[in-house]
């Protein structure tokens, strides 16, 4: 049987914890709204401009001088892979899952004999694939957000420096890989291929209501994409790092709550076996008084 004074010390320790996951989830929910409307606000501005770059692109993927971000290498055989996790923990299964989506990919692209180089955004990524996969990280890349969010100029030096190994030859593919929120409950894993560009395939104008819009550009096509796909992939990867922000305050107040329902449910626990033996320990006691009194 327990002993009163452990089962105290036990109860006054789990009502801490509950204490400090009641609070770590106010903090992530007053987050998450500041996060969620960033992402959701992001989300407009990234799908048009890729869209209206798709348009461009059918033009000039076939064409000698089309910029290298769109025509890419002409080889698929060096693949980067970039996970975007948190730099913090207790966000239940928000970093796993990526972690684990990026090392079903690797494992996939070496069975078919392709090179594989890896960048990790966020400190946990890192920690998780340098087990098993140290010699394949190239990069590593911490502490993107504030207090106030993640400024976009994060993101600028991310796809900066993915454009420099990409201009050394140093990869073929680059795709990455983030957790889209889609409510507090509930992330998916999203993976994204950003260099080269992706041609998406080319719709069928439906006429019957009428002829549609036709669209000049000014300058050439050649000239918009040149400046615009350097900026479409820092915009792509600034909006996966506030798709993400917000899914990990969503994942974190989530668990923060079940950790404090589950920190509720053991002191109740807790509380009863206390009451079960110190009412056992009187009663042993009464027992003891009432003998020594009849043997007297």
């Amino acid at each position: 049987m327990a002993n009163l004074k452990d089962l105290r010390i036990r109860i006054a320790s789990v009502k801490s914890t509950k204490k400090i996951t009641s609070a770590m989830k106010m903090v992530a929910a007053s987050k998450l709204r500041r996060a969620q409307t960033q992402a959701e606000e992001a989300r407009p501005y990234a799908t048009r401009m890729e869209r209206m770059l798709g348009s461009l692109a059918h033009s000039t993927a076939g064409m000698d001088g089309a910029p290298k971000l769109l025509a890419g290498t002409g080889n698929d055989n060096v693949h980067m892979l970039v996970a975007f996790t948190s730099d913090r923990g207790l966000c239940g299964g928000f970093n796993s899952s990526i972690v684990r989506e990026v090392r079903r990919r690797v494992l996939e692209l070496e069975g078919e004999g392709k090179e594989v180089k890896l960048m990790c955004v966020g400190r946990k990524a890192s920690d998780a694939l340098r087990r098993e996969f140290g010699r394949l990280i190239v990069g590593e890349v911490t502490g993107i957000a504030s207090k106030k969010g993640i400024p976009f100029t994060e993101a600028q030096q991310v796809s900066q420096n993915l454009r420099d190994m990409y201009e050394r030859g140093e990869f073929d593919i680059c795709t990455i890989y983030y957790n889209r929120f889609k409510s507090a409950i509930s992330q998916v894993v999203t993976p994204q291929q950003i260099i080269p560009f992706p041609v998406p395939e080319k719709e069928v104008v439906d006429t019957s209501d009428g002829p549609k819009a036709v669209y000049i550009y000014e300058p050439e096509e050649e000239q918009i994409l040149a400046a615009l796909l350097p900026r479409n992939l820092s915009v792509q990867v600034y909006r996966a790092m506030l798709e993400n922000n917000a899914s990990e305050q969503g994942a974190r107040m989530t668990a923060m709550d079940n950790a404090t329902r589950n920190a509720g449910d053991m002191i109740d626990s807790l509380t009863m076996t206390y009451n079960r033996t110190r009412q056992a320990v009187i009663t042993s006691e009464l027992i003891e008084i009432i003998s020594g009194a009849e043997a007297l």
